[in-house]
């Protein structure tokens, strides 16, 4: 044999013999390590004991949220991986036809705790006025700002969550982790808010996540802009969403607020109804929108610990067959476990002549603290049933000309204000302040 092959064989014959020395010490620390475990596990006892040195957490989110999830105990004294926090009974129960149509509920991997904000805001659309916002709620109770993250336009941030990139719809008017950190630098809390179901812009690049009728045609309805709208049945037009509300979250945002949680209003261009499944086996709107929130919460806000709030319009409060025909029912959508509902209560938004709690409203625009109140008193009973949503109404702040002369006065601080104790005396505590421009009088927004 050459010299240069018997080198080789050497070499191998080498590399062998070193290989199997090296697996024999692994083996001997694995054996020695494993007697070593289970004299220390006869010393100390079963691992399946509990541990007694600490008192048992009792954080549930279900206490402030009605969320029903249970955060995971205090692990930073041990080295130990701790199990998956279990959520607790969802308080709403699933129809068979929920449960058939949609499956099972997502379980959390892991569970934290939404802690509840105290919240007085102010909308800022996509971040407009917010030097002038801040300086605003340094002299005021302000203490929050609702931001777009998606509008029916198109999302608003610097996102790059896939589908939004593929339809062309990130705008990216700001930097939202630049934004987030403003605001906190300034004790501001941030709201990121998404319009849900009227994406416009999904529904015409994306036909098969809209709304269709019997036939698979696709329908454009009268009062949202004669144009398609997402459908809420859908999976993938939740996911969508929720994935855009955790991309916020990762990047630092406060709470998630989803507004257009409903179904389309008016008739059709075309005169067809939308068609969503048999009768019998289909759920009714208000269980779809019902199942969407819960998912998002259990997506974000069981996941995440960020809380999640949903936008609500104010006539479901005094009018059931109205929240049936939305897909917002005020008895449960505050028992689907998000931390906060956000009815619109705008006084301009009720027709002329309203009743509200037994009281006749000629103009309601022109009563902005008797409307807030009788509103919100309406609805106080089913929003008092334990694990209910915190209910945080929006008020209006801006002057609304387009009802026409006689039926409407300028809104500045004082018919705000009022708004505000009328929600004070209504037993509430919390507000947003809405106006499209984002520009809000100077004030104390008290109540006083």
């Amino acid at each position: 044999m050459p010299p240069s092959q018997n080198r080789q064989a050497r070499k191998r014959k080498r590399q062998i013999i070193l290989a199997l020395r090296l697996s024999i010490l692994i083996m001997t620390f694995i054996i020695l390590g494993s007697a070593i475990f289970l004299i220390g596990r006869s010393l100390s006892g079963s691992s399946d004991s509990p541990d007694t040195s600490r008192p048992p957490v009792s954080t549930s989110a279900g206490e402030s949220t009605g969320a029903g999830t249970s955060a995971p105990a205090d692990t930073s004294a041990v080295t130990a991986t701790p199990a998956a926090a279990t959520p607790g009974p969802e308080r709403l129960v699933q129809s068979a036809v929920v449960e058939t149509y949609f499956g099972a509920l997502p379980v959390a991997e892991s569970v934290e705790t939404a802690e509840h904000n105290d919240v007085h805001a102010i909308y800022l659309g996509a971040a407009a006025n917010l030097d002038k916002s801040i300086a605003l709620a340094k002299n005021s109770s302000i203490n929050a700002f609702v931001i777009d993250l998606k509008e029916s336009n198109g999302v608003m941030f610097n996102s790059t969550n896939e589908l939004a990139i593929q339809i062309g719809v990130v705008k990216s008017y700001y930097n939202l982790a630049d934004v987030i950190k403003k605001c906190h630098d300034n004790d501001i809390l941030v709201i990121g808010r998404i319009v849900t179901f009227k994406d416009p812009d999904l529904a015409s690049q994306m036909p098969d996540y809209s709304i269709r009728d019997a036939s698979g045609n696709q329908l454009f309805f009268k009062n949202e802009g004669k144009n398609a709208f997402a459908n809420p049945y859908d999976t993938r037009v939740w996911d969508y969403n929720i994935d855009l509300a955790i991309e916020a979250v990762q990047a630092g945002i406060d709470e998630i607020q989803f507004d257009y949680v409903r179904f389309p209003t008016g008739g059709t261009t075309s005169g067809e109804k939308p068609y969503f499944g048999e009768e019998g086996a289909t759920p009714t709107k208000s269980e779809v929108i019902n199942r969407f929130l819960q998912t998002a919460r259990i997506r974000i806000q069981d996941e995440y610990g960020v809380p999640v709030n949903a936008d609500v319009f104010g006539i479901i409060l005094s009018s059931e067959s109205d929240g049936k025909s939305l897909g917002q029912v005020w008895a449960t959508v505050g028992l689907t476990g998000v931390d906060a509902l956000c009815p619109m209560l705008y006084p301009s938004h009720y027709a002329l002549n309203t009743v509200l709690n037994g009281k006749n409203f000629p103009k309601p625009d022109l009563s902005p603290y008797d409307v807030m109140y009788n509103s919100l008193i309406m609805g106080k009973e089913a929003a008092s049933v334990e694990g209910y949503s915190v209910v945080r109404p929006y008020l209006q702040a801006f002057t609304a000309s387009y009802i026409g002369e006689g039926n409407y006065m300028t809104y500045g601080y004082d018919q705000i204000n009022a708004q505000i104790k009328a929600v004070q005396d209504a037993g509430y505590s919390e507000w947003i302040l809405w106006n499209p421009a984002a520009k809000y009088p100077e004030g104390a927004y008290d109540g006083a």
